[in-house]
């Protein structure tokens, strides 16, 4: 079966799980709507991946609550379709719903809530404000060490992003320091 097939059956399952199943209530309904979403999103699809992400943001809302992992999930990924169109202002809406909602449900420290303040900073860095993007990405890498090595992919690709940005602000100092306390930055510096 090839990729086009796999996909047109996807969106034939959800449509009729959202009538048998009940798609306004259904918990599995719902999150099958959320993968349709981020197949859409893979696929480049970001206007209908927008309309499918938001019907599972009403019903996910309305159903397990606002503060809920899969409604904070449904968020994040609005966000990263936003920051993918380059529509930076309605990314930031939604990350920081998010990242609100991640904060009081699961903490300042949890993976969930890093990875949507890592979002934040790529999208503060992508419109060159750099200020707030160092500062979410210093948040972000420093509570990846609480949890991981320092040599773990995920807290490297996290100083990747944070080096790149200090680098482009010209925070020279900041960026001498980062490349002390990770050596292998050096390397990349060269290319």
């Amino acid at each position: 079966m090839s990729e086009v097939e796999r996909f047109g059956k996807m969106r034939d399952l959800v449509k009729w799980m959202e009538k048998v199943l009940g798609g306004r209530e259904n918990i599995v309904t719902l999150d099958a709507l959320n993968d349709l979403g981020a197949r859409l999103d893979e696929k480049e699809e970001y206007e209908e991946a927008i309309k499918v992400y938001k019907r599972c943001l009403a019903r996910r809302t309305k159903v397990l609550g606002e503060d809920h992992q899969n409604t904070l999930d449904t968020l994040n990924n609005l966000g990263i379709v936003y920051r993918r169109m380059r529509n930076y202002e309605k990314a930031l809406k939604y990350y920081e719903r998010a990242l609100k909602g991640s904060e009081r449900l699961l903490g300042n420290n949890h993976p969930e809530t890093l990875s949507t303040m890592m979002n934040i900073a790529i999208v503060y860095d992508g419109i060159q404000d750099y200020g707030k993007a160092e500062e979410l990405y210093e948040r972000a890498l420093e509570g990846r060490e609480a949890q991981l090595e320092k040599d773990h992919e995920h807290t490297k690709k996290r100083v990747s992003y944070f080096f790149y940005c200090l680098k482009k602000s010209g925070n020279l100092e900041r960026l001498a320091a980062l490349q002390v306390s990770y050596t292998w930055l050096i390397m990349i510096e060269g290319k």
